[in-house]
C-alpha cells in the first residue's frame, strides 16, 4: 500500500471521490422498487408509477456511467503502474549483467509479475471504499425499513468473515511458493532451453491447491447468500401475510440481499488480491532491490 500511495496518490484521491459518488446511489433503486410495487398494488397510481420508473432509469444510467468512468480511470492507473514497474526492470538490466537464472527471473517478472502488481494499484483504495460503502448503504437502508433485516445481514456476513481469512492465508502460502517456482522454471528455460519436470509438476500441484481453496470459498459464500434469501422470503412472506409489512418491503429486502452479494464478493476478492499481490511485490522488491522502486 505504501507503493500505491507513492506512485498514484493523487489519482487514488480522485478514484475515491468517484467511488463515493457510485455507492451514494446504491440504495436509491431499492427504495424506488419498493414504491413502484406498493403504488401498483395498493393505489394503482399509474402516473406516479410512470415517473418513478423514469427516475429509476435515470439513476441506473447515472450509476452505470459513473462506474464506467471509474473503471476506465482505474485501468489507466493500473497500466501506468505496470509500465513503471517494467521500466524499473529495464533500468536494472542495463546497469547489471544478468545471466542464467537471473535473466530468467527478470523475464518472468517483466512478463507475468508486473501485471498483477500494477493491476492492483488501480483498485487498491477505490475498490474497498466503493464496496464497503455499498454494503453500509444497503444494510442501513434495509435496517431503516425493517430492523430485523440487520440480524439477517449479520447472519449472512459473519460466518463468511470467520472461514474466509484462514482459507485466504492458505492460498497466499501457495501463491508465494508458486511465484518462486515459476522463476526457477524461467531460469531453467534460459539456461538449458527446457523446464525442469519436477518444478513444472510442483507448479501444477500448487495451482490445483489454489483452485480448490478458491472455489471452496466461493461455494461457502454462495450457500450463505442462498440461505439468507430463503430466510428473507420466509420471514418476509409471513410478515406480509400477517399485515406487519407490505409486499414492496419484501421485494426491497430480497433485492437488497442481492446488492450485498456482489460487493461482499468483490471485497473478498480485493482482500485476496491484496494478500497475493503483497507477496508478489515483496518478492519483486527483493529481486530488483529497493533502489529501482524508490522513485517509482
Amino acid at each position: 500500500m505504501g507503493y500505491v500511495v507513492r506512485s498514484s496518490g493523487r489519482h487514488q484521491l480522485a478514484l475515491a471521490v468517484l467511488s463515493a459518488a457510485v455507492f451514494g446511489l446504491s440504495s436509491v433503486p431499492l427504495e424506488l422498487q419498493r414504491r413502484v410495487v406498493n403504488d401498483a398494488i395498493k393505489n394503482g397510481a399509474t402516473e406516479t408509477i410512470f415517473w418513478l420508473a423514469v427516475v429509476y432509469a435515470g439513476v441506473a444510467l447515472l450509476e452505470q456511467v459513473l462506474k464506467m468512468v471509474l473503471n476506465v480511470y482505474r485501468s489507466w492507473v493500473s497500466e501506468d503502474a505496470v509500465r513503471t514497474l517494467r521500466k524499473t526492470l529495464e533500468d536494472v538490466e542495463t546497469t547489471e549483467h544478468c545471466e542464467g537464472d537471473t535473466t530468467g527471473t527478470h523475464t518472468a517478472m517483466a512478463v507475468a509479475e508486473a501485471e498483477p502488481i500494477g493491476g492492483f494499484v488501480g483498485m487498491a483504495i477505490s475498490e474497498p471504499l466503493l464496496q464497503a460503502g455499498i454494503l453500509v448503504s444497503v444494510i442501513g437502508y434495509m435496517a431503516w425499513l425493517e430492523p430485523w433485516t440487520l440480524l439477517l445481514s449479520v447472519g449472512y456476513l459473519l460466518p463468511q468473515a470467520l472461514f474466509v481469512p484462514p482459507m485466504q492465508q492458505a492460498i497466499n502460502r501457495r501463491a508465494a511458493d508458486r511465484i518462486k517456482t515459476l522463476r526457477r522454471v524461467s531460469g531453467d528455460i534460459v539456461e538449458t532451453g527446457t523446464p525442469d519436470d519436477e518444478r513444472v509438476e510442483r507448479v501444477f500441484e500448487l495451482n490445483m491447491g489454489i483452485y480448490k481453496l478458491k472455489y471452496g470459498m466461493n461455494l461457502g459464500m454462495n450457500l450463505m447468500y442462498a440461505f439468507a434469501v430463503a430466510a428473507a422470503l420466509g420471514v418476509g412472506g409471513w410478515f406480509a401475510i400477517t399485515g406487519r409489512i407490505d409486499v414492496g418491503t419484501v421485494v426491497a429486502v430480497v433485492s437488497g440481499l442481492g446488492k450485498l452479494k456482489d460487493p461482499w464478493s468483490d471485497l473478498v476478492s480485493w482482500g485476496r488480491e491484496l494478500s497475493v499481490d503483497s507477496v508478489k511485490y515483496r518478492l519483486f522488491v527483493d529481486a530488483v532491490g529497493r533502489r529501482g522502486l524508490a522513485t517509482a
